[in-house]
């Protein structure tokens, strides 16, 4: 089965949002056997539209459009395909009926204009919208399926999973394709390559390398008849590779280094607070952007002066003998902030992100203190680039060396 994707909206060219639903349903489709030919996006432009999908009716199984079920006139997806396919656009009652009482529950008047959201084609099964008002359709027709789901990622998610991937389920056939993704931090993406490379022409499972902004991502793919014999396939492929990367994969697939972290902080019944000079708060919000946070982190401290930290508890003399961008000064922030909000771990972070230098040390120079009851480590590195590549790399650099010190821990 040829599948084909496309984005509908206008913001998508304009570079107003990222275009997320596609690369999520791309790593979808292969979890179904199902092989992913094209990804399209087109604005909100009617002939345009015509023209992307009478191309996908010609040469895909399989269509999946998201974006453009909206109520608003630029919102012309449902029109487009009832053309390309020459159908004519009827109001459903029961539809029309659904969308009322959505609105109505929410205590909200439903402008006239939502009433084309409830229009659908004869060859269309409406699906269900939990998350909205639009919903979205079926279509099947002279050998194609034709999917159409709202834009909104939670809604499309939610649609996916509900509605749409159980009945393609049923439809797949074939062989399964399974892949798993192991992260790696702390070498340079050619390095990765090379130490991996025996692997890297294997026809099946295969292995992919990309740089990605928390490391290296390795990426093994496998085409089996089922989940179960691709997993074996990956199986020996991933032995070998973490026998080569040890300690510098970090975690797989979903993992972030925050969740990684986090769950070795609980499994050990840590706390952890940080204590901020540069990077304005990064690193503790990456650290509560992982679920049940409130387990372990108890907060963090932002001092953007050294009058700040001066007042939070760093020691004065240590800021005028060595500077606060050092490691002495890392140390001190890490401990402060662990004894003053009485926790068992604490990280900090001082550094230069520019766009001048500071104390004499140039941009991207950055001090990572790690400070626990049972070990004390300062990190040093310089990390080039503009300020936020700089912050996003040190919080990183932060993570992993804290999930370092705790696998070193009793």
């Amino acid at each position: 089965m040829k599948a084909e994707i496309i984005s509908v909206g206008t913001e998508l060219l304009l570079g107003e949002i990222t275009d997320t639903n596609a690369s999520y349903l791309a790593g979808q489709l292969p979890l179904l056997g199902i092989d992913l030919y094209w990804i399209s996006q087109v604005g909100d432009n009617r002939v345009r539209l015509v023209e992307v999908l009478e191309r996908a009716w010609q040469r895909s199984d399989l269509i999946l459009t998201t974006g453009g079920l909206g109520p608003t006139e630029d919102d012309l997806t449902r029109e487009t395909i009832a053309e390309v396919l020459g159908e004519e656009l009827r109001i459903d009652p029961i539809l029309e009926r659904e969308i009322q009482e959505r609105f109505a529950r929410r205590g909200v008047k439903m402008a006239p204009s939502n009433i084309k959201q409830a229009a659908v084609i004869p060859s269309a099964k409406a699906i269900h919208n939990a998350r909205g008002t639009a919903p979205g359709w079926w279509v099947e027709k002279d050998g194609h399926i034709l999917m159409a789901m709202p834009g909104p990622p939670g809604e499309m998610h939610h649609m996916w999973h509900t509605e749409v991937l159980p009945r393609l389920h049923q439809r797949a056939t074939g062989a399964i394709i399974f892949s798993k993704t192991l992260k790696v931090f702390g070498l340079p993406e050619g390095t990765v390559g090379e130490l991996v490379s025996p692997l890297l022409s294997s026809a099946n499972p295969t292995l992919g390398v990309y740089a990605k902004a928390d490391g290296i991502h390795l990426r093994f793919t496998a085409k089996a008849k089922s989940q179960q014999q691709a997993e074996e396939m990956i199986a020996h492929g991933e032995t070998r590779v973490r026998s080569i990367l040890g300690e510098s994969i970090w975690g797989t697939d979903n993992d972030t280094m925050a969740s990684v972290a986090g769950d070795m902080l609980t499994e050990k019944g840590l706390s952890l607070v940080v204590m901020e000079y540069c990077t304005g708060g990064l690193l503790a919000t990456t650290i509560t952007e992982a679920p049940d946070t409130s387990a372990y982190f108890k907060g963090g401290l932002i001092p953007y002066s050294n009058e700040a930290l001066i007042a939070y508890g760093v020691d004065a003399k240590l800021i005028y003998d060595y500077g606060v961008i050092s490691s002495e000064v890392a140390q001190a922030m890490a401990e402060v902030a662990r004894l003053r909000l009485g926790a068992d771990v604490g990280v900090s972070i001082t550094g230069v992100i520019g766009p001048d230098e500071l104390e004499g040390k140039p941009v991207g120079t950055m001090y990572i203190g790690i400070d626990s009851s049972q070990n004390k480590k300062t990190i040093e590195g310089n990390y080039p680039g503009d300020r936020f590549r700089v912050k996003r790399w040190v919080t990183n650099v932060a993570l992993f060396e804290l999930r370092k010190m705790l696998l070193a821990l009793d």
